[in-house]
């Protein structure tokens, strides 16, 4: 392994550049999901504080400094869920999610050396990541249902939004590819649960 740039350019580069602005926006989906799980658990943490008379300290600058601050999202996931009633299949989108957020914050970027990297394997791997932000994007349309419950406990849900989610989603980051990556992926865009 030598360094992440040479002296060669790119071979394909404008097929990077979708890949690459695909991957961040990934990223960025990937990152907002793992918060609004953090967010949900420190809700819930904050409700049950109340419920039993616990004492919630608040330094100077009004920030809650006794709540449980999660590092990894499968253990946010687990103590979220853990005070939500969760059906299985609820439960098995949100791991699909847990491991969609992995391999986009992990692998997301991984095509190789970008001076030799074939049209080919590009688009292998953007189906990939294709395929990964779809089900961050159903595990984040429960999240989000959550949230909005908990923060706006009398309305009704956004149906319309929670229905067109994936899709959007789907547009958003992989759009700008047009019909190059709609072969493997194009009917495997579920509605949520």
């Amino acid at each position: 392994m030598t360094w992440s740039l040479w002296y060669l350019p790119p071979r394909q580069s404008e097929l990077l550049d979708s890949l690459f602005l695909a991957v961040g926006r990934s990223l960025h989906l990937a990152n907002a999901f793992e918060e609004k799980c953090r967010w949900m658990v420190r809700c819930t943490k904050l409700v049950e504080m109340h419920e039993k008379k616990e004492e919630i300290v608040m330094d100077d600058d009004g920030m809650i400094t006794n709540l449980t601050k999660d590092k990894m999202l499968a253990d946010t996931l687990v103590r979220l869920t853990g005070k939500l009633s969760t059906p299985d299949e609820t439960m098995q989108v949100l791991r699909r999610a847990t491991k969609a957020r992995n391999f986009i914050a992990h692998e997301g970027a991984s095509v190789g050396d970008i001076s030799a990297v074939r049209e080919q394997h590009i688009l292998a791997h953007a189906r990939r990541l294709r395929s990964a932000v779809l089900e961050l994007a159903e595990g984040d349309n429960i999240v989000s249902q959550w949230g909005f419950h908990f923060e706006e406990p009398r309305r009704s849900l956004p149906q319309d939004l929670i229905d067109a989610y994936p899709q959007m989603i789907d547009e958003w980051v992989f759009g700008h590819f047009g019909n190059l990556l709609d072969e493997e992926v194009a009917n495997s865009i579920a509605m949520p649960l």
